[in-house]
Order: structure tokens, then C-alpha cells, then sequence
């Protein structure tokens, strides 16, 4: 398997078909073919070797696009950087990653200029914006112009394809390795699921960096259809390009359906005929969001996907048939679904056996699409694949029909609006003040978000501070999505009888009358 071969595919079967649409531009398979040759050529004209590591720091855009594939066309490696972290998180990323080269737009140039003193691996900068060209960085289509296509370098099956950074259990952020096969198994199965049908046409509205999008982008790859593009996610921009664009499929997490479905412009006369399906994941959609969402949207599948970034990133799916009024009635609407094809996937105790049906354990997932390890990291490596079997930290029970029901995170994450937060990043900030003498991190109910990170603090002898003053702190080391959106001032943390905070005793009054005690 190889990440490039679904463009050789359409370059040979239907070169001017409409490949992608952006800003009202199209550019033909051919044209974006050659545009990726070339790409992957100025790329090693700068000096990008084998398997070496090429960031990119951009909002949506065709040359993200071009990016995802002329890096391995070219023989490198993908490393998107997250666009909601911090300087500090994403400089981490680059000098871990080790990455040589890095393509930067105009929304995150001024933050590259002041960073890439401190950027030691990074030998090159080039600037993929439409402003002027900025100091010691190299013009995107200047590049391009001068550069002769290459042929695909044709790395494949088990080299590596990308790093794709998560947050970490430790307060850093892990480097998850993804191999080609990796990447084309995932793809394959969502593939299998009729998630891209002929003539279909994926939106990109999703941010690029993550791989929920770039997962489901891939079977529309394979399919050979039209990839449309918006810079980031708006209700207006996701409907406007649903009617320019005739978009069939979408990828949305739960907030962003919920944006949509009640933003003054769905009550604006459209088109909206073109959409087929919208997929979902991250975590559940309440049932008030789907219901008016269905009624929004009629005729339109909704599909859940349930993943991670270390399994590139698909391991279950729960159909559109259960989220019609028929599947409510049966229970299967709060599942995370079953299975998807290539993967297998069991509920583990503490010992790795599989558990009983309906006996709540641990999600493990076993295939083709479980990662080859964290980057760097072989001992956080060899604890969550174990024995072939990726460990996701999710407690959950499994039904009769293999439909598995999340009830818990066993590791010490929260989910908000779709993105992993990892409560040691933030309580590794929030100690950093010097007015905190011992945080804890938990995740409480929110409707917007799902989840919404909340700070039980205990403050050092005479010392006081406010929320406001707390979350500031905290936004000049971590992304302001992981900050605290409230604080509790305590006079001691719960503790186990071995001194490990019990975050299960904060978490209780927040979680009382709940199905689950996550969202």
C-alpha cells in the first residue's frame, strides 16, 4: 500500500475530472498531479531526503492538499502541526519530530518568525501564503515554477508515512508513527463502509492537520472524487460550499453539527440537495442535536465513527440505520458502533482477557491500522500495544451484536469539542504558577462542548489568585482549548490510600444522574 497510489489511479482513468476546489478555483486531476511532482521536487531541491520529516503549520487550503501528497511522492515524512496549539507545543513537535522543512501561511508566519531561532532542526521555511514574501523563507509558487516534476519516490507498506502528534500522558505531546499500510487500511475500510461512493465530493471543512480528516479524505481519494476546501470550519462557509460546490459528504464532530444546525443561516433559503452523509466522531451526538439536525438536514445519513489517532484513525462505526428512530428503539443509538472492516476490536480486563459480554473493560483494537509506535518513546510504545493489540484507554462494555458502548476514559483525558486534552499537559502548566502548590485536571459536562476542563486547585500559603489570572498563565504554555474554563479553590485533593489523587471522587457531583461518566 502507498499513499500516493489513489492519484496515479485517477491520473491514469480521469485527468480532467474536477480533483479540487478551493477559494473558486478548480484544478483538474492533471493539474494538481503535476503540481504535486513539482512540489515533491523543490522539496528535495531544498534538500528533503529519504524518510526525512516535512511540517506544515497552515489553515485549509489547495496547497495543503498538494502538501499531504508531494511529501511522500517525494520520499518524506508528514508532520502537520496543530494550529490550536501554542508556539511552545508546536516548536516541541518540530524539534522532537526533527523536522527539516516547514510550510507556513499568513495566519501563522508571525509566529514561525519568532520561533525559528529556537527551531534548531529546521534548516528551511517555506511561505505558502498570498502575502508578501517574508525574510529567509522561500516563495510556494516560486518554487514551483522552477521546479521540475519527479517521479513518486513510491515508499510504501511499513515506511513511514507520518507523525501525527497527540497530546501526552506525561505533559507532552506524543509523536504517533503511521506507516502507508497503516494510512491504507484505515482508508480501505471506510472505503468498505460506502463512505465515498462514485461521484462523490468530500468537504474539507475539518481542520487538515488532524487525521479524522485526513482518514476520511481517503476513501474519497480512492474513489477518485472531488475534494472541496474551506480555509476552517463556519456554518456559513460549510453551506455555501455544500451549495457551490455540490459537497455529498462532510465530516463534522458533534459541536460543529450543533453550531450549524442553529446558526441563523440554516433558516436562509438553500440548495442543499447535493448532501449525502454526514459523518461524525469524537464522541456521541445527544439525541436534541441529532433530532434537529435530522430535521435540518432531511434525507441526510448521519454516521458515527469511533477511532484515534493510533489507529490511523478508524476502529468502529455505527451506521446510519441507527440513528433513525427504528435504531433509538433498539439502544443502538448511544453505541460507538461496531468493528469497521480490516480491524478487530474486544472489551479486555485488567489482565488482557476479553470480558464478558455486557461487562464493562477496556477498548482494544487489533489490524492493520494500529500504529508502529510513538515516536521516540518505546517504553509509552510497549505499554499500549501489547502483544499486537492497541490498549485505547477507553472503558467500555460490548452488547450481543459486538456494538460497543464507551462508558469511561481509563486514561486521564478529556474530550472537548472534538480534541484530546490530556489533564498532565494542563496540571503540568497550572502548577508552573507560582501561587499553585497542587492542581488536579477532570473533565465536567458541558452542552456545547461535550466536556469542559475544570481545575481543582490548592494554593500555597498566602497567596491567592483569580480565574482569569489562572487561565492567561496557562495560555502561554498550552493551546487555549486545553486552558481551564472554570476553577475550584480546594483546601486539600482526595487521595488514595497509596497518595495517586482520586480524580473519580472530583469527578462525582458533576457526573450524578448520567448514563456515563464521560461524554
Amino acid at each position: 500500500m502507498y499513499m500516493t497510489q489513489p492519484l496515479h489511479r485517477s491520473l491514469q482513468q480521469h485527468p480532467d475530472k474536477p480533483a479540487v476546489q478551493f477559494a473558486g478555483r478548480t484544478l483538474s486531476f492533471r493539474e494538481y498531479g503535476e503540481r504535486v511532482a513539482r512540489l515533491a521536487g523543490a522539496l528535495q531541491k531544498l534538500g528533503m531526503q529519504t524518510g526525512d520529516r516535512v511540517a506544515m503549520l497552515s489553515l485549509n487550503s489547495a496547497r495543503y492538499l498538494e502538501y499531504q501528497m508531494a511529501v511522500p511522492w517525494g520520499g518524506g515524512v508528514l508532520n502537520p502541526c496543530n494550529i490550536r496549539w501554542s508556539a511552545a507545543e508546536i516548536l516541541y513537535s518540530l524539534e522532537d519530530s526533527g523536522s527539516t522543512i516547514l510550510l507556513v501561511d499568513e495566519t501563522f508566519r508571525p509566529m514561525v518568525e519568532q520561533m525559528r531561532e529556537q527551531a534548531t532542526s529546521l534548516r528551511e521555511v517555506i511561505y505558502c501564503g498570498d502575502g508578501a514574501l517574508p525574510a529567509r523563507m522561500h516563495g510556494y509558487e516560486a518554487l514551483l515554477d522552477t521546479a521540475a516534476p519527479v517521479p513518486d519516490a513510491a515508499r510504501r507498506d511499513e515506511d513511514l508515512a507520518g507523525i501525527f502528534y497527540t497530546g501526552g500522558t506525561t505533559g507532552f505531546p506524543k509523536g504517533v508513527m503511521l506507516s502507508h499500510t497503516n494510512m491504507g487500511s484505515s482508508g480501505l475500510a471506510l472505503h468498505a463502509e460506502r463512505l465515498a461512493p462514485p461521484g462523490g465530493c468530500y468537504l474539507h471543512a475539518a481542520p487538515m492537520f488532524h487525521l479524522a480528516d485526513m482518514g476520511l479524505a481517503t476513501p474519497h481519494w480512492l474513489e477518485g472524487n472531488t475534494h472541496s476546501i474551506i480555509p476552517m470550519f463556519s456554518p456559513e462557509g460549510v453551506l455555501n460550499a455544500v451549495e457551490k460546490d455540490r459537497v455529498t459528504h462532510i465530516l463534522l464532530v458533534p459541536t460543529m453539527i450543533q453550531m450549524l444546525v442553529d446558526h441563523p443561516a440554516m433558516r436562509e433559503p438553500r440548495d442543499l440537495a447535493s448532501l449525502k452523509c454526514i459523518a461524525y466522531g469524537a464522541s456521541p451526538i445527544s439525541e436534541a442535536v441529532l433530532n434537529r439536525a435530522m430535521d435540518a438536514f432531511p434525507g441526510v445519513d448521519f454516521v458515527q465513527a469511533y477511532g484515534m489517532t493510533e489507529l490511523s484513525p478508524l476502529a468502529t462505526i455505527n451506521p446510519a440505520r441507527n440513528h433513525t428512530a427504528e435504531g433509538r428503539k433498539l439502544g443502538k443509538l448511544r453505541s460507538a458502533g461496531r468493528a469497521s472492516y480490516c480491524t478487530e476490536v474486544r472489551i479486555v480486563d485488567a489482565d488482557g482477557a476479553e470480558a464478558p459480554r455486557g461487562t464493562v473493560g477496556e477498548i482494544a483494537v487489533r489490524g492493520p491500522n494500529v500504529m508502529q509506535g510513538y515516536w521516540n518513546k518505546p517504553e509509552q510504545t510497549a505499554a499500549a500495544v501489547r502483544d499486537g493489540w492497541m490498549h485505547t484507554g477507553d472503558g467500555a462494555y460490548m452488547d450481543d451484536d459486538g456494538y460497543v458502548f464507551v462508558v469511561d476514559r481509563l486514561k486521564d483525558m478529556i474530550i472537548s469539542g472534538g480534541e484530546n486534552i490530556y489533564s498532565a499537559e494542563v496540571e503540568n502548566a497550572i502548577t508552573q504558577h507560582p501561587a499553585v502548590a497542587a492542581c488536579a485536571v477532570i473533565g465536567i459536562p458541558s452542552e456545547e462542548w461535550g466536556e469542559a476542563v475544570h481545575a481543582a486547585l490548592v494554593l500555597k500559603p498566602g497567596h491567592g489568585i483569580r480565574d482569569d489570572e489562572l487561565i492567561a498563565h496557562c495560555k502561554t504554555l498550552i493551546a487555549g482549548y486545553k486552558c481551564p474554563r472554570s476553577v475550584a479553590i480546594v483546601d486539600a485533593l482526595p487521595l488514595s490510600g497509596a497518595g495517586k489523587v482520586l480524580k473519580t471522587k472530583l469527578r462525582e457531583p458533576f457526573w450524578q444522574g448520567r448514563q456515563r461518566s464521560v461524554a
